[in-house]
């Protein structure tokens, strides 16, 4: 048995590579490029206070309320303080440049998107047999059984059969279209006859529609998806070159591998 294991930096990209994570990698290290240099251009600047506040929501982030907690952190993560705070610098600097761009935004673009920011609170279970769901959808309009009982019986993942297939509050755009049109149409509380998609035969119950307001939560939620919407069209807009030196430990098997192919 190994008493001592050395693993390298080229060890550790090899190990991208074949485990298929290098495009993933490569993108986020464009994207935290990117928001450097947009957010320099538009003269956005960090100052002591901020960091600090950001570097300690990254903390709290990371449930890391206690000094040693940090410290065993940043060691298990291989970061130094120094990376720690370039770190909480980036997420600063991106909240910053999200706010610059997409601010005076956000208003227009609710009022635009207003319905797909309807919401509703639904119970949900999904079956696989057309006609058991019919059955249970009568037995539930007599109230011969309730919908708890239904959830704890058919549905199998224990999270959601111990929440009585609670599906928490939704976006009009977080259902699929043929049971958003039923969902929103509903008058609360309401239960839906079953709606066959492809993933089966859904009972719904539509507890509540949420009218859109644009309140502090659905603002970030939008400026969010904005700034990460101009972000992925700025990857795409440039030209990424990678450059890595390749592993001389396994040049040598490359013109055999070729051979059989």
């Amino acid at each position: 048995m190994l008493s001592c294991l050395n693993i390298s930096l080229n060890d550790i990209l090899f190990q991208l590579k074949v485990s298929y994570q290098m495009p993933g990698l490569i993108e986020a290290i464009a994207a935290r490029k990117i928001i450097m240099n947009s957010a320099r251009e538009a003269g956005i600047q960090v100052d002591i206070t901020s960091l600090q506040q950001a570097a300690d929501s990254l903390r709290l982030a990371n449930n890391l309320l206690k000094a040693e907690d940090t410290w065993a952190w940043l060691q298990k993560h291989h970061l130094t303080l120094e990376e720690f705070e370039q770190l909480a610098e980036t997420n600063l600097l991106s909240a910053q440049l999200a706010n610059h761009l997409f601010a005076d935004k956000v208003e227009p673009f609710f009022y635009e998107h207003q319905l797909d920011y309807l919401a509703a609170v639904t119970y949900e279970v999904v079956l696989d047999d057309e006609d058991v769901a019919c059955e249970l959808f009568y037995a539930l309009i007599e109230r011969e059984i309730s919908f708890q009982e239904v959830a704890r019986k058919y549905i199998k993942n224990p999270e959601l059969r111990r929440a009585g297939g609670y599906r928490g509050v939704r976006y009009r755009t977080n259902f699929p279209a043929e049971i958003a049109a039923l969902v929103f149409a509903a008058n609360p509380p309401q239960l839906l006859k079953p709606i066959v998609t492809s993933q089966g035969v859904h009972l719904l119950s539509v507890e509540e529609i949420i009218q859109p307001e644009l309140n502090q939560q659905l603002h970030f939620k939008i400026m969010t998806d904005l700034f990460s919407a101009w972000l992925k069209e700025q990857i795409a807009e440039i030209e990424i070159v990678t450059q890595f030196e390749p592993d001389s430990s396994y040049s040598q098997t490359v013109p055999e591998l070729l051979k059989l192919a």
